[in-house]
């Protein structure tokens, strides 16, 4: 076979797509019989991925490209270049893809957020996410979905038969790991973080429900955590939602809420590590990686029950319904202050991540390949 892969996601822009399209490349190339053929963004900014890391798989070529995904070029001139490649197969790993492909396509499915939250999106971005979200899914031969529950969601609000759809979850890069406490003590006193924090990771938009997790914190800090406790929100800041830091001033807790902003990749894992415990309140998600990260690097986590998610955690974290304040806070309050119970879901976490690896997804990608 000679497989193409739309990888111009690799940039900064797309943090978790990104990873996603990084570590299956490099899982993929070891089991391809065949060349496997990967366009990147040349222009892109990209301060998170060694592509050159992939050259040494030899069945592996990187074809470097400024054609931009939002591009109208994508459309123009997109096509021109897949075809003088010769693929008898393109994946793409986003739904901004180009409509006229020869060859059979397959199109990565990951969440119907702006239809599930609507409240969320100008009535004009929603028009254009949904015109766009239905010409790649009518050029699309067949479909990856990350999880059953998205699977079930693009059957249900866009008609895909079943049968055109194969799952393949995502699973931990292998960078993600415990760590020895010196290194952990050096990091925290680096980043100026407490010895004793309860982490969130992830962006503020609203489905991510960060305000219910700020009120479940006060209300876990009412039930008598220890003074040194605090809270530590991480990742990316969206401006137009700043609801949880101003929810923290007005109920008084600022001083036990740290808003770290955007993490490195290579401190990540140190990121995750170093949390007495992790919680992932959001109100849905396509599959949850950030929660499957923070368990193989040896943190107990706490997470909603949203159906992606729960694929994700299985019965090794403590859920609670993420529109349930008191439930969140029991469950904060449980993995803050009982020892037992912290690790009981740190080994089963690390347990529960072991069973997703990139090999696998990337035999699940393959099979997909060869019925198409």
């Amino acid at each position: 076979m000679r497989i193409l892969i739309d990888a111009r996601v690799i940039q900064d822009h797309f943090p978790g797509i990104g990873r996603y399209a990084y570590n299956l490349l490099d899982a993929l190339a070891p089991l391809l019989p065949g060349e496997l053929l990967a366009l990147t963004a040349q222009n892109a900014r990209n301060t998170r991925y060694d592509l050159a890391r992939l050259a040494r798989h030899p069945n592996l070529h990187l074809i470097p490209t400024d054609i931009p995904i939002f591009h109208p070029r994508s459309q123009t001139a997109l096509p021109g270049l897949i075809r003088d490649l010769h693929p008898d197969l393109v994946h793409f790993l986003y739904n901004v893809r180009p409509w006229r492909v020869a060859p059979p396509s397959l199109l990565t499915l990951y969440d119907i957020i702006p239809r599930r939250f609507p409240q969320y999106y100008p009535w004009l971005t929603r028009l254009k996410i949904e015109i766009i979200q239905r010409l790649a899914i009518h050029t699309s031969h067949h479909f990856l979905a990350i999880s059953h529950s998205t699977a079930a969601d693009f059957a249900e609000h866009d008609g895909i038969p079943r049968d055109r759809i194969t799952i393949t979850p995502l699973a931990p890069d292998p960078v993600f790991q415990p760590q020895p406490p010196e290194i952990l003590t050096a990091f925290r006193q680096r980043r100026n973080l407490p010895e004793n924090y309860l982490l969130y990771l992830g962006s503020n938009k609203p489905h991510k429900n960060l305000p219910r997790l700020i009120q479940a914190w006060r209300a876990a800090l009412d039930m008598g955590l220890s003074e040194d406790a605090h809270l530590v929100i991480a990742g990316h800041w969206d401006a137009r939602y700043p609801q949880a830091k101003q929810l923290a001033a007005s109920l008084g807790i600022s001083d036990r809420v740290q808003f770290l902003g955007p993490v490195s990749g290579e401190e990540l894992p140190l990121l995750y590590a170093a949390a007495r415990a992790f919680i992932f309140p959001s109100q849905y998600e396509g599959f949850g990686l950030p929660a499957l990260e923070a368990m193989a690097c040896g943190t107990p986590v706490g997470a909603s029950r949203a159906p992606g998610l729960s694929e994700a955690v299985g019965d090794a974290a403590l859920t609670f319904d993420p529109l349930s304040i008191s439930e969140m806070t029991q469950v904060i309050h449980r993995l803050m202050t009982d020892t037992a119970e912290r690790e009981k879901r740190r080994q089963a976490g690390l347990a529960r991540a072991a069973a997703f690896t990139w090999q696998h997804t990337a035999e699940l990608t393959l099979d997909a390949y060869r019925r198409v």
